[in-house]
């Protein structure tokens, strides 16, 4: 069994929860997380590079001069690609990069994320972290107290508009429910904090998907 420390507000360890490594795959697959976080990478390229071939840029197709008799190199039209503004002659064009991964490996992908994580001690629980209203500063001094602010996946359970308001204007912070978590986003920040309703959520999906299998 994993445990992962509990803290509250302050930065006060309140206590532990466990989670079976087995839930989460056992061992870190370093395959798979470099697969998955190649295919994010990939999908976030747009792609949208559009170069002209000298059939499409404008200007006449009448050859400049003629072959020979001038003492000048030859020369076809001005459209040429060895002419400035002339078409080139291995066009980049538009393409789809994105790559794609089966629901099974980019969940397993996600729970590696978490498991090397908890192996490396940076993942954390956060008890009583309860906002009636946005507050950004309150969001910070509590990164701060965690040991969280240099960056930081911030997992809650649901759309707490709230904690959302709170820490989505803080550099290097993402805070996202916990059901959206993956890897690319995990792997992408030095430190994991669950609140403890995310983390229980988790942890029971994680029990619900290892059932199913």
């Amino acid at each position: 069994m994993l445990n992962v420390s509990v803290y509250d507000e302050s930065g006060k360890q309140i206590g532990d929860e466990q989670i079976d490594e087995e839930l989460l795959g056992g061992e870190v697959n370093a395959a798979l997380l470099k697969q998955a976080v190649v295919m994010y990478h990939a999908n976030r390229r747009q792609g949208t590079v559009a170069q002209k071939t000298r059939a499409e840029v404008v200007g006449s197709s009448r050859k400049l001069f003629r072959q020979k008799g001038t003492g000048r190199a030859r020369m076809g039209n001005v459209r040429t690609c060895v002419r400035r503004g002339g078409g080139r002659a291995f066009p980049r064009k538009s393409r789809d990069y994105r790559q794609e991964m089966p629901k099974k490996m980019r969940r397993q992908a996600r729970n590696h994320a978490i498991l090397a994580k908890i192996q490396s001690q940076a993942a954390l629980i956060v008890d009583g972290a309860t906002f009636d209203e946005p507050k950004t500063k309150r969001f910070a001094a509590m990164l701060g107290a965690l040991n969280a602010e240099r960056g930081c996946v911030f997992a809650i359970k649901g759309a707490d508009a709230n904690l959302l308001k709170s820490g989505r204007n803080i550099p290097r912070v993402n805070v996202m429910d916990v059901a959206e978590l993956n890897a690319f986003d995990i792997l992408s920040r030095k430190r994991l904090v669950f609140t403890k309703g995310a983390f229980e959520a988790f942890r029971q999906t994680a029990e619900a998907g290892k059932a199913g299998e």
